[in-house]
């Protein structure tokens, strides 16, 4: 999967149905506001609500710095 998938602008999180932002080098996909990655296995993004990984307040500081201040914490008002 890369930044110019179409199917990235159409994929949401299973629990909050935000959007998601892409990790290309590792291949996850990351939703900032509930800080859970899914992972994308052969092109095929893993997003049932069981496969999602809760990640620490560290790796998601880092992860926010990579992914850039575009990506939003919050839910959309």
């Amino acid at each position: 999967m890369s930044p110019d998938d179409p199917l990235l602008g159409i994929l949401a999180c299973p629990l909050d149905k935000g959007p998601l932002a892409l990790l290309e080098d590792e291949q996850i996909l990351y939703n900032p506001r509930l800080r859970r990655r899914y992972r994308v296995v052969d092109g095929v993004p893993q997003l049932l609500p069981s496969s999602g990984e809760q990640v620490s307040e560290r790796e998601h500081a880092a992860i926010l710095e990579r992914l850039g201040p575009d990506v939003r914490e919050e839910p959309a008002p």
